[in-house]
């Protein structure tokens, strides 16, 4: 189900389960975030995401449709009415005064011209003929649309449908962005409008560049240990200096930390899939207001959650715009779909937008932007990922089952709700696993170390990409180390 509304936050100020959903939902209308004609959930679906009655969700429907915030259509479900004037989210600033770095104030000199470019990066080195990568190598080809794909490309491809050349601006398509933010509205419960997304070539040019606009020379920057490795090549690439922040079993720790950037990974902490505790998610963003800090949000997976009570991202909860939400498509439709966006805070609009200019004047990949918009506006993404969560909770229970029954001794999986990849501590000795890796290696085996993302020494552990893997290589892949093992203990002897 593709729907989230504040209703943690609702529920620490009611006392009876139907007010909390009532006001969660008349809260989501008034604000914006749920707009005119959005289909809301069967009480069924809305009562199984949430652990609630069908009662409880049709006593706050009822109340709904009384007050006249909803309205229903025998055999077609219940819509939001109109509803005027929409008001402003209780203390949420129309724009904060988010300090830039000296490289982001550059950027805003009237005087600097808006040309350039982006280094390339070197292409990887494929892995041996036949072997089973549990490296991450993006979303399987044989699971995607490509029947509603192609039909998006040619509906963007007609004359029509193509803007003017040099029409499209830095931000990227308009279309796009509005599509992204209807979309973020409904499945996320963020009141994102289409001024304040920006496009890039992946979530990774986002992250690069926003590190460039608000950290400076020598200044601290909070990071999830272990984390994203391309976050702290950022933060490294321009001079900042990484403040490790450890991480349990609830996310992040909050601290009182002296820095006014913090990069995080609430929904599914990368690499671990600790999910960020309610309480610790109110705790960073007082920690950004009181240091009038911004907190980058990567939200790089999160759309396959397949089990669970959905969570409100940080950006949702965000009430005095301190958060810049990422989201990408590379990995939730193709790997070569080079389409990244942030939700920016208003006042980080205008300078993220100019430094973007720098690299793109004119934003790329135009017509898969425009066919994008299209596929997500027929109910074509919203499909695919419903079908997607279902491919991978079975390849993740398949692997957790496969493991238990052929290596149970070397790895304890952190197995989470949602996600492409598997987070695995090494349960022998650390001098091991080395070993291990390098007899895996020969049989034809490869997976990512977990030293590849921390930034203080740790434990051994390894991380699995599943996503690309058919069923019959992924189990393979596991009777492939089950031998590597073996191999170990014949060179002892």
């Amino acid at each position: 189900m593709d729907f989230s509304i504040p209703l943690e936050t609702q529920g620490r100020k009611y006392r009876y389960k139907y007010e909390a959903l009532y006001h969660a939902i008349r809260t989501a209308i008034l604000d914006g975030t749920l707009q005119e004609g959005a289909r809301l959930p069967s009480s069924r679906d809305l009562a199984s995401a949430y652990g609630l009655s069908r009662g409880s969700v049709a006593h706050a429907y009822d109340l709904l449709h009384a007050e006249g915030y909803v309205r229903s259509a025998v055999g077609s479900g219940t819509f939001v009415a109109r509803i005027e004037p929409r008001r402003a989210i209780p203390g949420r600033a129309a724009a904060a005064d988010i300090p830039l770095s000296p490289w982001g104030q550059r950027v805003m000199k009237p005087a600097l011209p808006l040309e350039g470019g982006a280094a390339s990066a070197s292409p990887p080195v494929p892995d041996p003929a036949g072997t089973i990568t549990f490296q991450d190598a993006g979303p399987p080809a044989a699971g995607f649309p490509q029947a509603a794909w192609k039909s998006a490309l040619a509906w963007a491809a007609r004359e029509r449908a193509v803007p003017a050349a040099g029409a499209a601006e830095a931000a990227g398509d308009p279309e796009l962005r509005a599509a992204i933010a209807a979309h973020l509205r409904r499945s996320r419960g963020i009141a994102a409008e289409a001024e304040q997304i920006c496009l890039f070539q992946g979530s990774m040019q986002a992250i690069m560049l926003l590190t460039q606009l608000l950290l400076g020379e020598g200044e601290p920057a909070v990071l999830e240990d272990p984390c994203y490795h391309g976050i702290s090549r950022a933060v490294a690439a321009c001079g900042g200096v990484a403040v490790p922040a450890p991480v349990d079993g609830d996310g992040i720790l909050p601290r009182d930390w002296d820095a006014r950037v913090l990069y995080v990974t609430p929904g599914r902490q990368f690499p671990t899939g600790a999910v960020l505790s309610p309480a610790r998610r109110q705790e960073l963003l007082a920690w950004a207001a009181k240091r009038n800090a911004v907190i980058v949000e990567d939200d790089y997976d999160t759309e396959f959650r397949w089990r669970g009570r959905p969570l409100e991202p940080l950006k949702a909860l965000d009430r005095e715009d301190r958060v810049v939400y990422i989201g990408s498509f590379s990995k939730t439709m193709f790997a070569s779909l080079r389409i990244g966006y942030a939700v920016l805070p208003r006042g980080l609009v205008g300078p993220a937008v100019r430094a973007k200019a720098l690299y793109e004047p004119v934003s790329p990949a135009r017509l898969e932007q425009r066919a994008l918009a299209c596929f997500m506006r027929r109910g074509d993404y919203e499909r695919h990922l419903r079908r997607m969560r279902r491919i991978y909770s079975a390849k993740h229970e398949l692997f957790r089952q496969t493991l238990a029954k052929v290596i149970p001794e070397l790895f304890g999986l952190r197995m989470a709700e949602a996600g492409l990849l598997v987070y695995a501590d090494w349960k022998r000795a650390p001098e091991e696993f080395a070993a291990f890796r390098e007899a895996a290696g020969r049989r034809g085996v490869t997976f990512r170390d977990g030293e590849l993302y921390r930034l203080t020494p740790g434990p051994p552990a390894a991380c699995f990409s599943l996503s690309h893997l058919d069923d019959a290589a992924l189990v393979e892949g596991v009777y492939r180390m089950g031998q590597a093992w073996k191999d170990i203990y014949e060179m002892k002897k």
